[in-house]
């Protein structure tokens, strides 16, 4: 079975044009869309990739997060707020996401 990846990149072979303008569509909206800062930005994905049960796009953003200087603190804290809504086990498979992604770090 493909994994998410694999998968993506099928997508983006076979629909090009479409990824690309779905690609530039985030692009506009993280970087113009408005005031926040970059981080908060960043911490603001991290909780909604974790809230929705996103688990490729929590590590795609725990990752971005930490490369844009928050720390794994910020972002463990985004991902505890996310319990009180989402639900304790669905923050702790976040919590686990930001574990494996940044414990070899």
């Amino acid at each position: 079975m493909d994994t998410i990846e694999e998968n993506l990149k099928y997508f983006m072979s076979k629909y090009e044009d479409v990824y690309t303008a779905y690609e530039n569509y985030g692009k506009k909206v993280h970087y113009d869309g408005g005031p926040l800062e970059e981080k908060i930005r960043w911490l603001i994905k991290v909780a909604i990739s974790a809230s929705c049960q996103h688990h490729y796009s929590i590590k795609t953003h725990i990752r971005k997060a930490f490369k844009s200087g928050c720390t794994r603190e910020e972002i463990e804290h985004a991902i505890l707020l996310t319990a009180p809504t989402a639900g304790f086990p669905t923050m702790m498979e976040s919590m686990l996401a930001l574990r494996q992604e940044l414990d070899n770090k």
